[in-house]
């Protein structure tokens, strides 16, 4: 793609979600049931329990916890630069 002034660069969804890769995550706060088909290996969760996911700029699940302090304390331990969302 070339750059043209005053034209926006149009980049895919997964051109997108390259770009942090690695290096940007976000948290965003889910309900067990949702939390059960991003980390299908977890078992035992209570239904309407709220938790916090920390996923990878391409969506990719990363971490399940309880509280949202623990998800940033994680992505802090790993150098991930981390994103709200809502």
């Amino acid at each position: 793609m070339r750059y043209v002034e005053g034209e926006a660069e149009r980049f895919t969804a997964d051109q997108l979600a390259q770009l942090g890769e690695g290096a940007i995550a976000y948290v965003r706060p889910i309900k067990s049931e949702e939390a059960q088909a991003l980390f299908p290996q977890i078992r035992g969760l209570k239904p309407g329990q709220q938790l916090y996911a920390l996923l990878g700029a391409s969506g990719a699940p990363i971490l399940l916890a309880d509280s949202r302090d623990a998800v940033l304390a994680n992505a802090w331990e790993n150098k991930l630069a981390t994103v709200s969302v809502h």
